[in-house]
């Protein structure tokens, strides 16, 4: 019984740190929904990032490093591109493959998502800084997904 307890015990920390790679996070973007659902996501905390990507039984699982560049191309797209101020839409839109970015850390914190579109003003600045993401992604998980 006692070494029930401990396995128990240790599958259960086990459990616990393997999940804070998902919560603590300066910078956090995902993808999902859609007819074929597709989940990916991107979590960077410091200069490690974890990336995810599953859709139609493919899945890319991959840890990797940012340069201190990708970290400031980051930022830079955020402050250029006034984050905080990005205005989400209010429109009730289905079945369509939507996109989050949540920011932790600095003067850019906030998180905005297009699941409900965003205003018509401003998709040109959220464009902008979803494709630094998208463009982190592409360089270091090349090929592997989409």
């Amino acid at each position: 019984m006692k070494k029930f307890i401990a396995v128990f015990v240790l599958v259960l920390l086990a459990a616990c740190t393997t999940q804070k790679k998902y919560v603590d996070f300066d910078y956090s973007y995902s993808r999902s929904g859609g007819l074929l659902p597709v989940y990916e996501n991107l979590w960077v905390k410091g200069t490690s990032a974890h990336y995810i990507y599953e859709r139609q039984g493919k899945k890319v699982k991959k840890d990797f490093k940012l340069t201190q560049n990708d970290l400031q191309n980051i930022e830079t797209a955020l402050s250029d591109n006034r984050f905080r101020m990005i205005e989400e839409d209010y429109n009730k839109v289905y079945d369509r493959v939507a996109t989050a970015i949540i920011v932790k850390k600095g003067a850019n914190s906030g998180s905005k998502s297009d699941a409900s579109l965003i205003r018509e003003k401003d998709q040109d600045r959220w464009n902008k800084v979803v494709a630094v993401f998208e463009n982190i992604i592409k360089t270091n998980v090349a090929g592997e997904s989409r």
